[in-house]
């Protein structure tokens, strides 16, 4: 395969990124437009394979349009500082952290309430009750009298 003057096929077998991710990629300007040929294909070099690498490797490890954008300014800008650099990937760290802490959390609630349903012929399900809002086995039950208190304005 030639790396200069690729078409966006091999551009994209070249790169890893599908020829449609190429053109949304160029569309929202994450990556500079191709050069047309005169009958208007698109042509790829060395340079813009790399950088749809470098896009590819970004998406990869879950940096968002922006982020990846930005990341581009800054390998492009040789008078950066790494500590630019740095803190956008320690940025996203704690984003992903965020996002596994929140994950477990759902575990967590899906393997009690699995917990709680019996998984027989019984209708009742504790886990539809909770998607539905309903009361679960796990939650407390307001004692009555609470119940009453607040239904005169007492609570």
């Amino acid at each position: 395969m030639r790396i200069d003057g690729m078409n966006i096929g091999e551009a994209a077998e070249a790169s890893g990124v599908s020829a449609k991710m190429i053109r949304y990629y160029e569309e929202i300007g994450l990556v500079r437009p191709a050069h047309r040929t005169p009958s208007n294909y698109r042509v790829y070099g060395e340079d813009e394979v790399h950088r749809l690498r470098f896009v590819r490797r970004a998406r990869s490890l879950g940096f968002s349009l922006e982020e990846t954008e930005q990341l581009l300014k800054l390998w492009a800008d040789k008078d950066r500082t790494s500590a630019e650099v740095k803190r956008l990937a320690l940025d996203h760290v704690g984003e992903l952290e965020e996002k596994i802490a929140g994950m477990q959390a759902m575990v967590a609630t899906l393997k009690q309430l699995a917990d709680c349903c019996h998984g027989d012929d019984r209708p009742n399900c504790p886990i539809l009750a909770d998607l539905s809002g309903g009361k679960t086995a796990r939650e407390p039950q307001p004692s009555p009298r609470r119940s009453v208190a607040r239904l005169a304005g007492r609570a």
